[in-house]
């Protein structure tokens, strides 16, 4: 057992424990108006220009339920297999933050609008059914920006501003069951689920699902049972984790960080706690509150809702194609092997590869860059790669221009490097670095010409009966062009030269 600064090595970890995830989702929904009032939704407006006596919580303003809200709602729950119920009403949720501006947030508690679903995700090729326990309608809070501080929390901040563009905004929250799946796979099944979700919520057309923009965020609750008890032990939540990648990493840091509490014979607080991207650490947030601390009651300004049958149904009839569905659909058309297939999902790279392909590109080509350079690219980032800054309009570009005889591989590999960097459009960095194919015969003549002289000893193997030793003054030519040569016409110019 090697216990080093408060954490555990991970497998000593899950030789003594058992990690038990519950994941619980937020989504921000992507209607034009708020979910109890008619002011704009739009990301990035100048702080506090998109609010009204309602979502401000002025004495005397009435709410009203957003219809597109609960249509999206029942469409989420339907995906996720989830039983929609025929009568449901909203609650207040009391607790003080300075960014709620009613000091409640208007949630459901014992009545959501969609329970009891399923979902499927696949991790190294083997299928984990994650249990959907709820899926509720809420409100998003508005958002505190602490200011003066070196961390950007409130402590040490000198002051802090509060936007209440954001207060109001319709929130489905996304509620797993326990997940216990074996431990050497909690964190990749926690971020293999996130991201489905974040698929289907894409083809749903209910949210953009921008997670560097906080329209997708996932609280991550993780405890330890000893290893094959069937007692729960004492939860904690992570609040707030906004990319794929640092989920896994919260998941990860949370087992290790538990496991080394547990076996010092510490106890583990049911708190919050806050991820920190640049450490890879969690810190303790608040002690977390049970449901009775909240104060829970039924709002007293809204209606109950009571979607109809015929409603529920004509939505059903809506509903895109299933992932499981769509990734047979697309690893068949693509003409990959199950083992591919495996490396494209656990890559996060199905979606882009999807994109790159339906803008011409061929699915091999596709997966070679997104799988290859760009995941490079994003892993010394430590960033998903869908965050990388590069789409699939300029992969496709690159490609083309590799399809034209404009670029090889090593030069392409050079246009993504500056693609990455933000240094402009693949022509653009082609232009600045110098990177087009040399397609001057007269050059690549002379180049061959000096190769084949400054190499006699390989010329006296080509001509002996050795063809394949011409390969190193294809080499030679290549190194003297800086790769800016295409290297099956250089072959044809030695060939050619040597009578081969």
């Amino acid at each position: 057992m090697t216990v080093v600064a408060d954490v555990m090595d991970l497998e000593s970890a899950l030789e003594q424990f058992d990690p038990v995830l519950g994941l619980e989702v937020h989504v921000e929904l992507n209607t034009r108006s708020k979910m109890f009032c008619g002011c704009g939704t739009v990301f990035g407006a100048p702080p506090n220009t998109q609010t009204c006596p309602v979502c401000l919580g002025l004495p005397g303003a009435l709410p009203v339920v957003n219809e597109r809200a609960v249509e999206s709602a029942i469409k989420i729950g339907l995906a996720l297999n989830c039983e929609i119920a025929e009568w449901c009403r909203f609650a207040r949720k009391n607790y003080f933050y300075p960014d709620m501006p009613k000091n409640f947030q208007t949630s459901q508690y014992d009545e959501p609008i969609a329970f009891n679903g399923w979902t499927e995700v696949v991790v190294d090729g083997e299928t984990y059914r994650i249990e959907i326990e709820r899926a509720h309608m809420e409100e998003d809070t508005g958002k505190s920006t602490h200011v003066g501080g070196a961390t950007g929390r409130i402590h040490g901040a000198s002051h802090s501003l509060v936007d209440y563009n954001r207060a109001g905004i319709p929130l489905i929250e996304i509620v797993t069951k326990t997940i216990e799946v074996p431990g050497e796979k909690a964190a990749a099944v926690a971020r293999a689920y996130v991201s489905m979700l974040r698929d289907l919520l894409l083809a749903l057309d209910v949210s953009d699902v921008r997670m560097d923009q906080g329209s997708l965020r996932c609280d991550a609750n993780v405890s330890l049972k000893p290893k094959g008890s069937p007692v729960l032990g004492t939860r904690t939540e992570t609040k707030n984790v906004n990319s794929f990648r640092s989920i896994e990493r919260a998941v990860t840091y949370e087992i290790t960080r538990q496991a080394a509490v547990l076996a010092s014979g510490g106890k583990v607080i049911q708190e919050t706690r806050h991820w920190h991207e640049d450490t890879g650490i969690t810190t303790s947030g608040r002690e977390k509150s049970d449901a009775e601390d909240y104060r829970y009651f039924p709002e007293p300004d809204l209606v109950p809702i009571a979607p109809s049958r015929d409603w529920v149904e004509e939505l059903r009839k809506t509903l895109p194609e299933p992932p499981p569905a769509r990734r047979a659909r697309l690893q068949a058309e693509w003409g990959f092997t199950d083992l591919v297939m495996r490396d494209v999902v656990n890559g996060g790279a199905q979606n882009l590869i999807e994109q790159t392909v339906a803008l011409g590109v061929t699915p091999d080509a596709a997966r070679k860059w997104w799988l290859g350079e760009l995941a490079r690219a994003a892993n010394e980032a430590g960033k998903d790669l869908d965050a990388l800054g590069v789409g699939a309009e300029q992969v496709a570009e690159v490609q083309k221009l590799v399809d034209e005889g404009a670029l090889n591989d090593k030069l392409a590999r050079e246009v993504f490097d500056g693609l990455v960097k933000g240094e402009g459009t693949p022509a653009e960095i082609m232009a600045a670095r110098g990177l087009a194919l040399v397609s001057d015969d007269s050059a690549l003549g002379e180049a061959v010409d000096r190769a084949i002289a400054a190499n006699p000893d390989v010329v006296e193997k080509v001509q002996s009966g050795k063809p394949a030793a011409a390969g190193a003054l294809i080499g030679a030519v290549m190194k003297d062009m800086r790769g800016q040569a295409d290297a099956a016409k250089v072959r044809e110019l030695v060939n050619a030269k040597l009578g081969i």
